[in-house]
Formats: C-alpha cells, structure tokens, sequence
C-alpha cells in the first residue's frame, strides 16, 4: 500500500536563539545554501548597518548593498544592483522592510533568500509573500520562502520595544483569520487546508496564552518561533488565508484611508482582530485578547493610537474593499455604519474603555 504525503515548503535551517548571528558564517557555508560562499547582503541604514561590522570578517566573499525604504522601487532597484554579481543566494538582514526587499529582489534575480531579522515586527520574515509600498499604496508580491532563518535573541533584545510588541498583535490575529477562514468554509464551501489552519493557530494560541513578555528570553523564543511558524503555514496553505482576515482587511483599511497616520501593522492587526472576535460573538475570547495585548501595551481601542471612534467606524466599513473575494466575519454580517457603531460601543464597554 502507497504511503500518501506532501512536502511541505520550509527553510533548510531556522536557527532561532542567543547568540545564533555568531554562526551565521557556517549557516551560509551549507552547501544547500552557497557552494562558493558569494553572497549579497541587503542592510539597513540602522541596525544592518550596525552589524556589518561584526559579520563582515566571518563573510569574506559578500558584497554588501545598503537599502534606503521598503518600497517596489527600491527593491527593483536592489535587483537590479545585484543581478550581474554572480552569487549563490541573498541574505536579508534587518527589520521587515528590509527583509521583504530582499525577498523581492532574490525572487527577481532567481536566487535563495536567507532572511536574518533583527525584529519581531511581523510575520513576514518567513512568509512566502513581500509587502512594499507602492504608487497605489501597499501592495504584496508571491516570492518563494527563505531557504533559511537566523533569529538572534540577543539582537531582538536591542531592537526597540515598540517592533517586538508588534509581532505580538500580529501573531495573536491568526486566531481571528482561522476562525474567518472557518467561517468562509461553512458559509461559502472555500476549501480550507487543515494543517496550515492548525500551525497558525496553534502559533497564536502559544502567543497568547504565555506569561511572559518582551523581557523574557523564554516569551521571545515562543513568538520568535509562532511567527517563523506563520509564515510556514502560508506556505503550506499557498495563499496568506491561514494569517489574514478581517484582522488585516481592518489593517490595509488604517493604511489606506489614514496613510501617513497609520500605526504599526502588529498594533492594527490586534486591535482589528480584539474587534472581530467580538463581532464573531467570541466575547470571552475577545476580552481576553484585549488584555493580554493590553498587558503587552498594545492597543485595544482606536484612541490608543490616535483615531476617533467616528474613523474607526469608517475603516471597518470600507475594510472588506482591501481584499476583494475574501470572506470574513465583515462581509458575513455586512453591518452598515450605525450598525458597526453599536458594535463598537458593545465591544468598548465589553473590554473595558
């Protein structure tokens, strides 16, 4: 009898721990991932720029490119730069912008991407997806999953407060994305892929329910993990489904209607993803959402980060037009404006304002 099974889309390496950037060297050694150790490194101005100096003697053959923004022009340009150079594979190192500029740009050129994060921002440093600001706005490109992952806790510890929180409110909305995936399965018979929905979740759950916070080297490693987890499971899932519901629609709708007010993307997914669990009729979990992001010090209510209730109304309205074709908990009830107003008022009072 056939033994029946899939392989799954991963990196070779995810080296996730204190001091894990002293071994890089022999990570970029593997002949998986350079066979004549030619590597080009996207920096930052900041933090990359800082550890060019401690990685440069343990990479003797890499060619450094220094990169301005996160946009679809800079990661073109990125490209362009490094497509005559002749190397092995690409090695992001930076925050999110950095790393997605070079997923773009090592997909570009055809060439392995070893994304080496210096935050916890979002999910997207092993995601098979590449968010760059664009002329429209944001706009997210397929690009394939990082041959590798390198997370050094000692370096998190450095990075500031506010993009480690972020990758908490982000790793806690895959709860509400599964739940919407769920219901887009009762409702609408969308298929859903039981594996990548049950990494994602289970990454959140692990998230959530830790006691710990950003002090803690233990709480780092979990979230560190439940993001490089989320990212996999998208994988798994070909599609970005099993880590974006209503909680991100509410997410591009902050950033598309208030672009240069805008918070993090961690902080409006959570806060997004409170709101929609109430929504679903989840209010024990919704409240109890709240309060692990608020022991976070991450928003729960629109005024937390600088918008009034009358906008938050109208970035949940217009929030099912960022993602045509996805159904969630949003386009189920399709609340008008008085409606969404009640809702909030509910969940406010519900959570504590």
């Amino acid at each position: 009898m056939p033994v029946l099974t899939r392989l799954i889309p991963s990196p070779v390496v995810v080296d996730i721990r204190d001091g894990a950037l002293d071994d890089l060297g022999s990570v970029l050694a593997d002949q998986r991932i350079s066979s004549a150790g030619k590597l080009a490194v996207a920096i930052s101005g900041g933090s990359g720029a800082r550890l060019r100096e401690r990685l440069a003697p343990a990479l003797p053959g890499a060619t450094w490119y220094e990169v301005n923004g996160g946009t679809l022009d800079d990661a073109i340009k990125l490209a362009d730069a490094m497509k005559s150079g002749h190397y092995d594979a690409v090695v992001g190192l930076g925050g999110g912008k950095i790393i997605d500029c070079a997923k773009f740009a090592a997909a570009r050129i055809g060439l392995p991407l070893v994304a080496v994060a210096t935050n916890l921002s979002h999910d997207g440093l092993c995601s098979p997806v590449a968010t760059l600001d664009n002329d429209a706005g944001r706009g997210s490109y397929g690009v394939p999953n990082p041959i590798a992952v390198v997370i050094d806790l000692g370096v998190i510890r450095q990075a500031p407060p506010r993009f480690v929180r972020s990758g908490i409110g982000d790793a806690l909305s895959n709860i509400s994305a599964v739940a919407d995936w769920e219901l887009a399965n009762r409702e609408k018979g969308e298929q859903i892929d039981g594996l990548a929905a049950a990494m994602a979740r289970q990454a959140g759950e692990a998230v959530l329910r830790h006691p710990g916070d950003i002090t803690d080297d233990g709480f780092l490693q979990v979230l560190a993990e439940g993001l490089v987890l989320t990212g996999i499971a998208m994988s798994v899932a070909g599609d970005s489904r099993p880590a974006s519901g209503a909680c991100h629609e509410i997410n591009h709708a902050f950033d598309l209607l208030f672009p240069k007010r805008a918070a993090s993307h961690g902080e409006q997914c959570g806060l997004g993803a409170a709101f929609a669990m109430y929504l679903r009729g989840a209010h024990q979990e919704s409240a109890f959402m709240a309060e692990v992001l608020r022991r976070h010090r991450l928003p729960v209510l629109p005024q937390d980060i600088g918008f009034s209730v009358d906008e938050f109304v109208q970035v949940v309205e217009f929030a099912p037009r960022t993602r045509p074709g996805r159904y969630t908990i949003l386009e189920h009830l399709d609340l008008n404006n008085d409606e969404i107003r009640d809702a909030y008022a509910d969940y406010a009072k519900a959570i504590g304002s």
